[in-house]
């Protein structure tokens, strides 16, 4: 399987994670706040301090991003281009975010692709403090209840990277079941995920949010990401029992590489490994 040398030593526990509870809603994110504010204004409405959300549609603007990008200084197996500042009103496509807090303060981690107002077409990781909701829209969310994703120095691949830690119970109303998870690099993103079920004894999950990045792709339909630098936003996913009984997970995933190239479509298991990370939330099911 592709791997890519990372800056420091690999830790034995190779998945991060919290069990929580946790529940899933809708909610309008509102113009003219910041991007990072309007996620923290619809999770504090429900009672949650954290959580994931996916969006189809949207408008930004302001708007600032960063694109994957090879490492300058060999500090970091891969890193971020400088930041592009579009004019005028970006048009979201589709995207997950991590929201979450970073040195005490609320952060989140989102990637996405869109199009921007002179016809172009990108996508990458949003800037927090640079991004203003131009227009109200609305996003799928999943709030935690006893897990918080915080930033914190991660020794393995030189950044400050997002993670569950369990945090206090609030008491505030949940549904389900929820696993609060950080894939680290160099294992099969399906892979991990089934095995992690099974060895949970998770009988079936939906995925909620999903950022993170791969090494390459390699996608069902044929299609074949060669840029080894990517930043993901899973638009979909599921585990539960394939044809054969063994579960399956199905990983429905959108992503730009460092050269700009856009792909969507089904991840291949077995065939796609973590680059950095992969945050995500699973639901657990029956």
């Amino acid at each position: 399987m592709r791997s890519i040398k990372q800056p420091g030593a690999p830790l034995p526990e190779r998945i991060q994670w919290v069990e929580a509870r946790g529940r899933a809603f809708s909610f309008t994110l509102q113009a003219g706040l910041p991007l990072l504010e309007a996620a923290r204004r619809g999770f504090a409405a429900e009672g949650f301090a954290g959580g994931v959300l996916n969006f189809r549609h949207g408008a930004l603007g302001p708007f600032a991003y960063v694109m994957p990008a090879l490492s300058k200084t060999g500090e970091n197996a891969a890193f971020y281009s400088d930041t592009f500042r579009p004019s005028g009103v970006t048009r979201l496509r589709l995207g997950s975010m991590t929201l979450g807090t970073r040195d005490g303060a609320p952060f989140f981690h989102c990637h996405g692709l869109w199009t921007e107002a002179d016809g172009k077409t990108s996508g990458g990781h949003m800037m927090p403090d640079e991004t203003v909701v131009a227009e109200p829209f609305e996003v799928e969310a999943f709030g935690l209840d006893g897990a918080m994703f915080t930033a914190e120095p991660d020794a393995e691949t030189n950044f400050k990277l997002f993670g569950p830690v369990a945090a206090a119970s609030t008491g505030v109303r949940t549904t389900s079941r929820a696993f609060a998870l950080r894939l680290r690099p160099n294992q099969d993103f399906a892979g991990a995920l089934e095995a992690f079920c099974r060895t949970n004894g998770i009988a079936r999950a939906k995925i909620h949010g999903g950022v993170g990045s791969t090494i390459g792709a390699r996608f069902s339909h044929g299609g074949v990401t060669e840029p080894f630098a990517t930043e993901l936003a899973i638009t979909a996913g599921t585990i539960a029992p394939g044809a054969s009984g063994a579960l399956e997970a199905a990983l429905d995933v959108a992503l730009i590489d460092y050269t700009g190239g856009v792909a969507e479509g089904r991840l291949i298991r077995g065939d796609n490994p973590v680059l950095m990370t992969m945050e995500l939330v699973l639901e657990a099911g029956d």
